[in-house]
């Protein structure tokens, strides 16, 4: 890399998280093979809601645009990352990675904004049950998602569009698995306590903004269920938004211990935490939407089994 500024880049390095061969050879069957069920699995939710008419709701719906947001996640990180492990050429163009790093805070920023959606959906069904029909109307759902898309889409142009102001000049190897807004301030030679800001004040708005929806959408779900009489009543509305609860924790969990520090602190054991959101999670998705949701299996079970689904539950 050579130049005194970022049109000077010609690429950078993505390392990964080792550079030892027998650790490389390991983990690329790892990710390949989640890689594979992370793809099946968001597809099968994909496939299932559309083709099943029981499952066209408004939560089914955001859970199809969760399953295609995660679907779109991993495809933009994990083929280039199974590539790099399989070759020595371990190069990606600067416009590569400003790519890569485009989709990863749009869709990151987009699958937050469905979680706080969800949240509100089953606020809604749990404690206004008699508007629930006319509160989630087609209209309000629509507009809900497109609003969600667009300003994930606008957030990712506007941090990209800041690191385009940042130089780089020195070392150009990346310790991670994909492009990182944070190891790329790292290996930023000029000034970026300004761009570092503007991204943690921007950031703790986007995504604490939905998940204060998330928190008071479940303080009023619990309130309304602990005053339900009937202990079995109380069970089939808790297990409604077990599922969205789970996969909420391990969202802002693992983003949690990648985001919520200094830059100076972020450091190689935050790999494994990249890892974890970037992988994981979108893999865990729909194991833990269909594990227990009776509609789920109904609507995978007439997918994939079609008629004799049909005659082994008729």
């Amino acid at each position: 890399m050579h130049g005194s500024n970022q049109s000077g880049v010609s690429d950078f390095l993505l390392l990964g998280i080792s550079e030892s061969p027998e650790e490389q050879q390991i983990m690329f069957w790892m990710f390949l093979s989640m890689y594979l069920v992370t793809v099946m699995g968001n597809l099968l939710i994909i496939l299932a809601i559309s083709f099943d008419s029981h499952l066209h709701t408004p939560m089914y719906l955001f859970l199809a645009n969760l399953s295609f947001t995660d679907l779109f996640f991993v495809t933009n990180t994990i083929p280039k990352t199974l590539v790099n492990l399989q070759s020595q050429d371990k190069a990606i163009s600067y416009t590569g990675c400003l790519t890569q790093l485009y989709f990863l805070v749009c869709l990151v920023t987009l699958d937050n904004l469905i979680l706080a959606t969800m949240a509100y959906d089953r606020y809604v069904a749990i404690c206004r049950p008699l508007r629930y029909i006319t509160a989630m109307s087609p209209g309000l759902c629509v507009l809900l998602l497109t609003l969600s898309w667009a300003l994930s889409v606008l957030y990712g142009l506007f941090l990209t569009l800041l690191m385009t102001k940042v130089t780089f000049c020195g070392s150009r190897r990346i310790h991670y698995i994909f492009c990182e807004m944070y190891v790329l301030l790292r290996l930023a030679c000029s000034n970026t306590q300004m761009i570092h800001t503007v991204q943690i004040t921007t950031g703790c708005f986007i995504f604490f903004s939905p998940l204060g929806v998330m928190v008071m959408s479940y303080v009023w779900i619990v309130r309304t269920i602990l005053r339900i009489p009937s202990a079995s009543s109380k069970y089939k509305a808790f297990s409604t938004c077990g599922s969205h609860l789970a996969v909420v924790s391990l969202f802002y969990g693992t983003l949690s211990m990648v985001y919520l520090q200094p830059l100076k602190t972020h450091s190689m054991k935050d790999s494994v935490a990249t890892v974890m959101y970037a992988v994981v999670t979108p893999m865990m998705n729909p194991f833990i939407y269909s594990l227990r949701n009776k509609d789920m299996h109904g609507a995978l079970g007439r997918l994939l089994l079609g008629k004799a689904f049909q005659r082994l539950t008729g």
